[in-house]
């Protein structure tokens, strides 16, 4: 598709712009280069035949869920200054002991 000068100075006066003349030629050059660009568009096959487009691999391999206890580096009793019958034992704070 061709954009002349015509086609420019239409669409200048629609849009209320003031083109200098001095650039028509290159302004009708640049949007019929943009157009023609766009109308690569129609090359691309679209419908029930395309295939749509998705990133990395058509099906992802799942793990087996399992749950399983991730193995610590040290012993649960390290974490807390008192560990007791597989319980941390904490400070009783002040403000909630019965007086």
């Amino acid at each position: 598709m061709t954009i002349g000068r015509d086609d420019i100075l239409r669409v200048a006066q629609l849009a209320q712009l003031d083109v200098p003349a001095r650039d028509v030629e290159a302004l009708a050059a640049q949007i019929g280069r943009i157009v023609d660009y766009v109308a690569q568009l129609n090359e691309v096959p679209a419908g029930e035949s395309a295939q749509p487009f998705q990133a990395g691999p058509a099906r992802t391999p799942l793990r087996e869920d399992v749950p399983r206890s991730v193995p610590l580096v040290r012993g649960v009793e390290t974490f807390a200054p008192e560990f007791r019958d597989g319980l941390f034992l904490v400070p009783r704070l002040g403000a909630m002991e019965a007086e």
